[in-house]
């Protein structure tokens, strides 16, 4: 697999610097740490959000700083978590008094460098709260989901943590109103090839051109099914009904839906998937009340796409509805 890269051992550091330099009007680098980003502008006295993780699901992570969204955060390397060192210099950064909520993907590097950040930062009298993204249902049962992983979940949690953050929320309730809306999200994926990891140059996994694998995480993690390629349209229910049943969703309810391209996945495919999805919800009677489509959290290149869906109450349709500006997103 041809990349354009410099040397494997320098492509996260490359691909920060360029993004540094593109994108000042949004995030500045801090100097304690190159992997530690903040917003240019801090909004005062409220609640800091941080969030981060490996490099590779771009626009994942970066792109997700800026108005309306995550205040802060901390890359790793491909696939990885980021270290402590940069967690908890962005923690510091953007720390106001109000507490620090740390908001990243239910895996275990993730999770035992953000716990010792939150250890760091209680040192320097910053409290910090935590919530875990963990929206995919093919990496666990129903009964089992604080083992799941988290997806392209990341992008609506990120959304209602940003907006209601700016809204004045204290730390114990965005957290509470997170924590809800993790609870309302659910994420499947089918992928259809797989991506090259530039230190070694070998695929991830492997799957025959006439293959797919329902299920299969954004690192390669195994499915819940591999087997022949579908239409779109078969892929898109497959992937749906898992949705619903999970969600117990019903007619008369209202949702959010974000389409997720993998990294290779043209635009016409994933505008494919979402009129089946529009078709789908239409025919169960339930409104869909924001559409997401494109690329937001990748996998290198990646063949595929993903479907997420959050069920919405009041609070939580305002909180998707208010106005973001960072790179990867933008709503007015």
């Amino acid at each position: 697999m041809k990349k354009l890269i410099n040397h494997p051992d320098r492509v996260v550091d490359d691909m920060v610097d360029g993004y540094a330099a593109a994108c000042p009007q949004y995030i500045r680098r801090l100097a304690g740490s190159k992997r530690a980003l903040v917003r240019t502008e801090l909004q005062k006295g409220k609640v800091g959000i941080v969030i981060g993780g490996g490099a590779g699901h771009e626009p994942g992570f970066m792109g997700y700083v800026g108005k309306g969204f995550a205040d802060g955060v901390a890359v790793g390397n491909i696939f990885a978590s980021p270290s402590p060192e940069p967690i908890v210099e962005v923690t510091k950064a953007v720390d106001q008094g109000e507490g620090v909520l740390y908001i990243y993907g239910n895996y275990a590097g993730d999770c035992m460098n953000f716990d010792m950040s939150a250890e760091l930062a209680s040192l320097e009298d910053i409290r910090t709260a935590t919530v875990r993204v963990t929206d995919d249902v093919a990496s666990a049962p129903a009964e089992q989901t604080d083992k799941r992983r988290g997806i392209a979940g990341f992008v609506l949690l990120f959304k209602v943590a940003g907006a209601s953050a700016e809204q004045g929320y204290s730390l114990d309730d965005v957290v509470k109103v997170c924590t809800k809306a993790n609870a309302n999200t659910r994420t499947m994926g089918v992928a259809l090839s797989p991506c090259t990891l530039p230190q070694t140059r070998k695929q991830a996994f492997e799957l025959a051109d006439d293959e797919m694998e329902i299920g299969l995480g954004i690192h390669g993690e195994p499915g819940m099914e591999r087997g022949k390629l579908e239409t779109a349209d078969e892929v898109t229910v497959r992937l749906l009904e898992s949705i619903v049943s999970d969600l117990k969703l019903a007619g008369g309810e209202r949702v959010a839906v974000l389409v997720n391209g993998l990294g290779s996945t043209t635009l016409m495919e994933l505008y494919i998937v979402f009129r089946k999805t529009a078709e789908f919800f239409a025919g169960l009677g339930v409104k869909i009340h924001r559409s997401y489509v494109g690329e937001y959290v990748t996998s290198m290149e990646m063949g595929g796409c993903s479907i997420t869906v959050m069920k919405l109450d009041d609070e939580l349709a305002s909180l998707i509805d208010h106005p973001a500006d960072c790179p990867a997103f933008t709503q007015v």
